[in-house]
């Protein structure tokens, strides 16, 4: 019996890994908590090209692929700054506090289970040098000029601007010989104006001196805050049931480094997140930080101003190579982990039929994985689809949006920032 055990086990370990080697997604089975390789599902949106695992994890990894290794004279600086600064939380850190004391036991339990999935482990030391040999993938090395959307956007050439799709040949089947039809170039402003590969293939576009990868039946739509009542459907059953936001929050962190300009809360509350609802309602999906005065924002004003119902808290849970914390768990000011904060909002009909498509979501589940460049977040499009309301396939758009995702519309001032050419391989059949 207890051999038949230890075959049962090894088997669900490598159906397991087998799963994940191809999804990108690995579930823990004595765990309410996952790991995923974003590079494995960002990958799925793409045919002739690949998100190069070496661009994507440079931040903690070697440029030979091992775990970046945190030096002894940091390690003591951080260890001195830590004793010498004790404080007294006022009582909005209380709160701040308690909330990561509630956290904490379940963020431990996910990091241990991953710890103790050793066949997962050793892949996980190798994301960053993986190839997909097999497709014999090449990096782009193509010049390119680093762009900055935001300021090219507030010029007055702004909309003299035009992006260059360059649609790559394809066969139409029929019920003789397959048709072949010729490549295509499409000229589209790139500005205020939506963006769309609505072919099955991804793209090479050209803007300027640099390139860029737009994913298979995807569109953007690349304007200002002021714009983005242009995304609202004429038809209210043409909205989206999936929304996903990520606010450019103010923090200081992001203003020092000059990564991407932020705004003021009151801002967001403009957001037509209800406008943009499908009729069947949507799940929205919003990324926080771990800062208690945006928390209790989001609680008393912004999820009410937009009409969502507040429902469950996902966290993610950042690792290095090695899979150690990015940062001490109780650090205050730079926890390793952030908040995925979920809420349905009712569309248009709010019968019972509607009502009942909202399903439960479970509260506090963990999933981790190793970041990528500074504020990019981790694909998990896929694992909110389970709870999105209304027909399938669900419609789905980012707000503020640095990324693209094969069937997603994204909105933002700079959603080609990750798409640029230097982020991708190109496939051996390209």
């Amino acid at each position: 019996m207890i051999g038949c055990s230890l075959q049962m086990a090894e088997s669900l370990t490598n159906d397991q890994l087998s799963t994940f080697l191809k999804s990108g997604i690995y579930r823990f089975e004595s765990s309410n908590a996952l790991f995923i390789d974003p590079v494995r599902i960002l990958n799925r949106s793409y045919t002739r090209f690949r998100v190069s695992p070496s661009s994507y994890y440079s931040r903690f990894f070697e440029s030979n692929g091992a775990p970046a290794a945190t030096s002894t004279g940091s390690r003591k600086r951080k260890r001195k700054q830590k004793e010498k600064r004790p404080h007294t939380l006022n009582e909005r850190e209380q709160i701040a506090d308690q909330r990561h004391q509630e956290a904490k036991p379940l963020l431990l339990k996910a990091h241990e289970a991953l710890l103790e999935a050793t066949d997962l482990l050793a892949v996980i030391r190798n994301l960053r040098s993986e190839r997909c040999s097999s497709e014999g993938c090449q990096d782009l090395f193509l010049p390119s000029v680093e762009q900055s959307f935001v300021e090219l956007s507030s010029v007055w050439q702004a909309p003299l601007y035009e992006i260059t799709l360059n649609f790559p040949p394809y066969r139409e089947p029929t019920e003789g010989l397959p048709v072949v039809h010729s490549s295509e170039q499409r000229l589209i402003p790139v500005f205020n104006n939506l963006v769309v590969n609505e072919t099955s293939k991804d793209v090479e576009a050209e803007f300027l001196n640099s390139r860029y990868i737009i994913p298979r039946k995807s569109s953007f739509y690349m304007s200002d805050l002021g714009k983005i009542h242009d995304l609202i459907p004429a038809e209210s059953d043409c909205g989206f049931n999936l929304i996903l936001v990520d606010p450019p929050w103010e923090n200081s962190s992001a203003r020092q480094k000059l990564k991407y300009p932020t705004l003021p809360n009151r801002y967001f509350l403009s957001l037509p997140i209800k406008q943009l609802t499908h009729t069947e309602g949507a799940l929205v999906a919003l990324w926080v930080t771990n800062r208690e005065k945006l928390r209790g924002f989001v609680e008393k004003e912004l999820f009410p101003s937009w009409g969502v119902k507040y429902m469950a808290t996902l966290y993610w849970l950042k690792v290095k190579a090695d899979c150690i914390l990015t940062s001490d768990l109780d650090l205050f000011h730079h926890r390793p982990y952030e908040c995925l904060l979920l809420g349905y909002c009712h569309g248009e009909v709010r019968n019972t039929e509607c009502l009942s498509r909202f399903k439960p979501i479970p509260d506090n589940q963990v999933f981790i994985s190793i970041p990528g460049d500074y504020s990019r977040k981790p694909p998990i499009g896929e694992l909110l689809l389970e709870y999105v309301p209304g027909s399938k396939p669900a419609r789905c758009i980012e707000l503020f949006a640095r990324e693209m995702l094969g069937g997603w519309t994204s909105w933002g001032n700079e959603p080609l920032h990750f798409q640029e050419s230097r982020y991708f391989s190109r496939t051996a059949n390209t």
